[in-house]
């Protein structure tokens, strides 16, 4: 049965489309070279052959050789799609034969228009591909004659109630929105080229008639398989029911300094200096979670993962034997290859394909490499923060700051965006370098006000008493009150 919609064949760009084209009209997909639009545009044909629809491809820039080529690389069969490759006839192409009395523009032009009804009125296809409208803008040599071939073009096709993707590479004129008028909708392709790292692509649907699309821009990539399009993440989209019952560890002594636990649902930001240990404060809360039945997934952008495997074995949590039983998905980032939207996608197919529960994202500072400036990457943390929570999952965001003692400097303030803030500082007493925790901040009820030393070996973290008889233990350098109160051993 076909659908009401003619779907792209992309599955993010039908979301982004509410659906796909409506049928019987006519789109403009335009970009500069390369950004990907004869891949969006096969893919376009091989969903209609998919639907048993009749499929035809008309390129005026690109063989077709060139064309089954590029099919080729991601492993598609052109079966089912009838490539036309419109080139000159021969006497246009011999200078000798060209008539003198007209332009031979005005030759090529209607030569052009004619072969391409006479394909299309042999092939009777449900959907066309047109590769590209910059060579019928070079023949038309004015805006007006441009917009009379559109436009025939236009109605021609509608009469048979085809559905047309007409692709702009751009080349010519940059600033002629004639077919923008014309066609029922115009989606636009974008390349961004960064400092350092891979090119990075966004779509963006700049018109659509009769449709509410989801507007903005959404990252996109072409990988082997084809172009894919990650949509912007909307979190008030996305609302699960759960219980919010409290998160605990199996240290008492940490649980009592979170009031009794993390509520379900909530966002926990980890903050402190490199070493102090934010990544094990994580993952003690992931060796829990999975103790309780539940699955959890942990993005690392800093760290290499067969490191903090054999690392986070040091501390008694074997992170190998949760990965092989499927309770754990461990994925290492590389944040100048990965795109934002991409990010978000991966995240999303974690909580809602493998049912995690808890996700640690280690660390912002890895993150932030990957967004284009510090305004962009508080939005979309947010959103991706926001969604976590409604879908019942706990989320532990890492942070270093700059420096070690004294005076620490965050990157980006994300602090107001997290639900509870724990802080980790370094501190010298006894002529020893020690750690301290504290939760300054959590909105989902009381917690300790106290400071307490912790260390980290072989039986994880461990907590001792508050830390009374010391003052200015955040700021690096205490002074002793009193008896110490501080824990046994050498504090590593």
């Amino acid at each position: 049965m076909v659908s009401n919609d003619a779907r792209t064949g992309i599955a993010g760009l039908d979301n982004v489309l509410r659906g796909g084209f409506d049928r019987s009209r006519s789109f403009l997909l335009e970009g500069s070279p390369g950004t990907g639009k004869t891949t969006v545009a096969l893919q376009f044909l091989l969903a209609g052959v998919a639907e048993g629809e009749r499929c035809l491809y008309v390129t005026l820039s690109e063989t077709e050789d060139e064309l089954r080529a590029s099919a080729a690389s991601h492993g598609w069969d052109l079966a089912g799609i009838d490539l036309y490759e419109l080139i000159p006839p021969e006497n246009l192409l011999d200078e000798h034969q060209q008539q003198s009395l007209l332009y031979s523009s005005d030759l090529e032009l209607g030569e052009t228009t004619k072969r391409i009804f006479e394909v299309f009125e042999r092939v009777r296809p449900d959907r066309v591909v047109l590769d590209s409208l910059s060579e019928i803008r070079l023949l038309a040599q004015s805006s007006l004659r441009y917009r009379r071939q559109i436009l025939a073009l236009k109605h021609y096709f509608a009469k048979s109630s085809a559905t047309v993707l007409m692709l702009d590479d751009l080349t010519t004129d940059t600033n002629d929105k004639t077919v923008h008028s014309v066609a029922h909708g115009v989606i636009r392709i974008e390349e961004l080229t960064p400092e350092y790292g891979a090119e990075r692509r966004r779509i963006r649907v700049i018109k659509y008639r009769g449709r509410r699309f989801r507007g903005g821009f959404h990252d996109a990539t072409i990988q082997e398989g084809g172009f894919r399009v990650f949509p912007r993440l909307v979190s008030a989209e996305h609302r699960a029911d759960f219980a919010r019952d409290l998160v605990i560890t199996d240290k008492p002594e940490f649980n009592a300094l979170l009031g009794g636990g993390i509520e379900r649902g909530s966002s926990v930001l980890v903050l402190g200096p490199a070493g102090t240990g934010k990544s094990s404060v994580s993952l003690t809360f992931v060796r829990t979670a999975i103790e309780r039945g539940e699955r959890a997934a942990m993005f690392v952008f800093d760290e290499e993962i067969s490191l903090l495997v054999q690392r986070a074995r040091g501390i008694g949590i074997d992170l190998q034997v949760m990965i092989d039983a499927g309770a754990l998905h461990l994925e290492q980032v590389d944040a100048a290859e990965l795109s934002p939207g991409e990010f978000a996608a991966r995240v999303r197919d974690c909580v809602e394909t493998r049912g995690a529960r808890t996700v640690v994202i280690d660390s912002l500072n890895g993150y932030q490499a990957a967004m284009p400036g510090e305004q962009a990457l508080v939005l979309h943390l947010h959103e991706i923060l926001q969604y976590l929570n409604r879908q019942g999952v706990t989320t532990f965001l890492t942070v270093a700051q700059h420096g070690l003692v004294g005076d620490m400097q965050t990157p980006v303030d994300v602090t107001y965006l997290a639900d509870t803030v724990i802080l980790l500082r370094y501190f010298e007493a006894l002529g020893q370098v020690r750690r301290a925790i504290s939760i300054v901040k959590k909105r989902t009820g009381p917690h300790e006000n106290t400071i307490r030393e912790y260390r980290i070996d072989q039986k994880g973290i461990t907590l001792g008493a508050p830390l009374t008889k010391f003052q200015g233990v955040l700021r690096g350098v205490p002074v002793m009150l009193g008896e110490d109160g501080l824990l046994e051993g050498d504090g590593a």
